[in-house]
């Protein structure tokens, strides 16, 4: 990641990333599901019963995932349609980063087990989430912001985990959540104060409907040479196993 510095940037350590990031994460994830806001949920949390083991990898050049959820859950539940509106929860995350709203929902709705990662996943980097698996836990979800995008996301949609040992290799393109206009500019994109520090959700209305990202484009806050990608933008593993 990179660090703006006398007007040039420069490139952080993941532990420098994390340290500053600290405050504003708290503050992201303040309200969210509080059974969900665990890292990499610890290891006891579904001792003796099967889990899905979720491996997130952020392959991008510069940009950040902010917490990362992910959802086992009955059939049949998505976060999203491409080419439909999105839901106001899905709003939520993609513009703010706070995966609370969408959590409860899915919890409701669909029964579902969710763990959200308590920090956000640097270019290069992984985590590992554990949801459950049983017979009320059998599709999986994953979800996350991109900053520093206006409303982009990536997303894993309620697909059917794997049985037995066999381990489901997945790659998410960028999504854009069509609910905020990419104006590029950081009093519209929330994130640490080092980067872009703006509003998180914002009443101004986008394309009306999710679709593909375009990326960025650098006509105004943003660098495109820094923070554009070319999609995919995740990784994901899903493998069934005992904990």
């Amino acid at each position: 990641m990179f660090v703006r510095s006398k007007g040039e940037f420069r490139r952080l350590t993941n532990y420098e990333e994390i340290k500053l990031m600290k405050p504003w994460i708290k503050k992201l994830t303040r309200g969210a599901l509080v059974s969900a806001t665990t890292a990499a949920i610890s290891l006891g949390a579904h001792a003796g019963g099967k889990v899905y083991e979720v491996t997130i990898t952020n392959i991008t050049k510069a940009q950040i995932f902010t917490p990362i959820m992910v959802a086992s859950h009955r059939s049949g539940a998505k976060l999203f349609e491409l080419g439909e509106p999105a839901t106001h929860e899905l709003e939520v995350l993609a513009e703010s980063g706070n995966p609370g709203p969408l959590s409860e929902k899915l919890v409701e709705e669909a029964g579902a087990d969710v763990a959200v990662a308590e920090d956000v996943l640097p270019p290069g980097d992984s985590v590992t989430l554990y949801v459950k698996a049983d017979g009320q836990h059998r599709h999986i979800s994953v979800a996350s912001m991109l900053i520093p995008t206006n409303d982009g996301f990536f997303g894993i949609n309620g697909v059917r985990g794997p049985r037995g040992k066999h381990t489901l290799g997945l790659r998410s393109p960028a999504y854009d959540a069509g609910t905020e206009e990419n104006d590029e500019l950081c009093v519209s994109i929330p994130g640490p104060p080092f980067l872009c520090n703006g509003q998180g959700v914002s009443p101004d209305g986008g394309e009306g409907y999710v679709y593909i990202h375009s990326g960025i484009h650098g006509f105004m806050d943003l660098n495109e040479a820094t923070y554009d990608w070319h999609n995919p933008v995740a990784t994901v593993s899903i493998r069934r196993t005992a904990k």
